[in-house]
C-alpha cells in the first residue's frame, strides 16, 4: 500500500467534505487543507532526495553527490576495517584452503556498522539537503534507515569477501613476505573496481527502496499533525 498516496487522498477527501458539510465546515476544511499540505511537504522532501526539482536548491542530493558517496564508502572500507593491523591479525588465523573454508562472518562482526551509519547521516546533514531535514523531523527521521542500511552494506561486503577475485588476491598475497601490504593494495583495487561499477541509478535505487519502505510513515504523520494543527488553528481563530 502506498502510504503517501493514501494520505494525500484522505486529505483531499476531507477538504471536499469541508466544502459541502453543513456541520463545522470551517474546522473540517482547515483539517483537510493542513493535513494535505503537511503530507505533500513531507512527500516532496523525500522525493527531493533523489530527483532534481527545477528551482529548488539542494534537491537531487543523492545523484548530485554520487562521487562524494563513492569516495566516502571507499575511505570507510579501507580505513575502518582493512587496516594493516586488522588484515595481518585476521589472515594469520586462516587455513591454506581458503576458498573452501573462508568464513566472512569474523570480518563482518568486526565492522562497526553503527559508525558507518553515523557517517552516512553526517554526509546527508552536511549536504544542502541537511537544512531540509527539519521539514521531516530532523536527523532522527533517518533512524528508520539504520537497519536496512546495515543489511544492504553487510550483503555488499559479504559478496565482496567471498568473490573469487578477492580470495585469489588474498591467496596470492599470503605467500609473499610483505603479504599484508599486498593484500591491502589488492583489496583496495577490488573495492575501487566494484565502486566504479556502481552508477547513480543503482545507488539511488538501493536507497530509494529503503526510504519508500521505511519513511512512508513520515508522509502519514505529516498529514496527521498537519490536520491537528489545522483543527487547533480553526478553533483558536
Amino acid at each position: 500500500m502506498n502510504k503517501s498516496l493514501v494520505t494525500n487522498l484522505v486529505g483531499i477527501v476531507i477538504v471536499v467534505i469541508g466544502y459541502i458539510s453543513p456541520v463545522f465546515p470551517d474546522h473540517i476544511l482547515a483539517v483537510g487543507l493542513f493535513a494535505t499540505s503537511g503530507a505533500i511537504t513531507n512527500w516532496l522532501a523525500i522525493h527531493m532526495l533523489f530527483e532534481k526539482v527545477p528551482g529548488l536548491y539542494g534537491s537531487g542530493v543523492i545523484p548530485s553527490r554520487f562521487e562524494e558517496f563513492k569516495t566516502g564508502i571507499h575511505a570507510l572500507i579501507m580505513n575502518q576495517f582493512f587496516t594493516a593491523e586488522n588484515v595481518a591479525n585476521f589472515f594469520a588465523a586462516q587455513t591454506e584452503d581458503m576458498k573452501k573454508s573462508f568464513n566472512p562472518d569474523p570480518v563482518l562482526q568486526a565492522i562497526d556498522f553503527d559508525r558507518l551509519f553515523a557517517r552516512l547521516v553526517e554526509a546527508i546533514i552536511s549536504s544542502p539537503f541537511g537544512s531540509m531535514l527539519g521539514f521531516v523531523g530532523g536527523p532522527s527521521a533517518l533512524q528508520p534507515l539504520k537497519e536496512p542500511f546495515v543489511e544492504k552494506v553487510q550483503e555488499e561486503i559479504r559478496e565482496l569477501l567471498v568473490s573469487p577475485h578477492f580470495l585469489d588476491a588474498i591467496q596470492d598475497a599470503i605467500g609473499a613476505k610483505s603479504h599484508t601490504d599486498e593484500i591491502i593494495e589488492k583489496v583496495d583495487a577490488i573495492v575501487v573496481h566494484r565502486l566504479n561499477e556502481l552508477t547513480p541509478e543503482i545507488v539511488k535505487g538501493i536507497i530509494q527502496d529503503m526510504i519508500r519502505k521505511h519513511l512512508g510513515w513520515l508522509v502519514v504523520w505529516g498529514g496527521v499533525f498537519g490536520g491537528l494543527i489545522g483543527l487547533a488553528t480553526s478553533i483558536v481563530l
